[in-house]
């Protein structure tokens, strides 16, 4: 898993560069990180010399980890973060709040965004106790200082309701579809995620 992490990052910066030669784009791109990759103390490394080979800008790339891989991997996960945020690269936590002990955690890891677990989202319409887990999540994203992001926000109800909450932004079928990297409109970009 390590190895495709890092070619999944070299095709990323690749096509970022290409991309940022032709029309100057300034978008976040996000790349997963497994758990595995967490415990490679060359990781860093790696990813340093791919930012200054490809001479991408470190504010565009966000790494997403799992809460799960992040608890599983505390010690690796917080220096690899620290390390990579030295750098200028942001961390979303993936899967928030599917943990037993999200928020003790949350505490220590230097995150930029929490993804708001998509178990709580997809009926916290329905729901009262899925709407209340999403709101918490959001006000203590916010307290920390953390933007929130609402993972499976599959209709127009849900995302009106999670502007409503305040929170950040919305991933999910109701705000766009899955598509190729290749295939992405810029004009498209941010304002349809973005909530507030």
């Amino acid at each position: 898993m390590g190895k495709l992490d890092q070619r999944i990052i070299h095709d990323t910066f690749k096509f970022i560069a290409s991309r940022n030669n032709q029309t100057g784009d300034n978008i976040c791109y996000s790349i997963n990180l497994s758990g595995n990759s967490l415990n490679d103390e060359n990781l860093s490394h790696y990813i340093k010399e791919k930012l200054d080979e490809f001479k991408i800008k470190a504010s565009n790339i966000c790494f997403e980890i799992t809460e799960t891989a992040a608890i599983s991997n505390l010690h690796f996960a917080k220096k690899l973060m620290e390390d990579l945020k030295s750098f200028g690269c942001l961390f979303a936590l993936d899967d928030f709040g599917s943990g037993l002990s999200s928020f003790e955690y949350l505490k220590n890891l230097p995150v930029d965004y929490l993804k708001i677990d998509g178990c709580f989202v997809r009926d916290m319409v329905n729901n009262k106790i899925d709407h209340a887990m999403v709101a918490a999540i959001n006000q203590v994203g916010h307290i920390m200082g953390i933007k929130t992001i609402a993972e499976f926000a599959c209709s127009e109800h849900i995302v009106r309701r999670l502007k409503q909450m305040g929170v950040d932004y919305a991933q999910g079928f109701a705000v766009g579809k899955p598509v190729a990297i290749t295939e992405y409109q810029r004009d498209k970009a941010g304002s349809e995620n973005n909530l507030v």
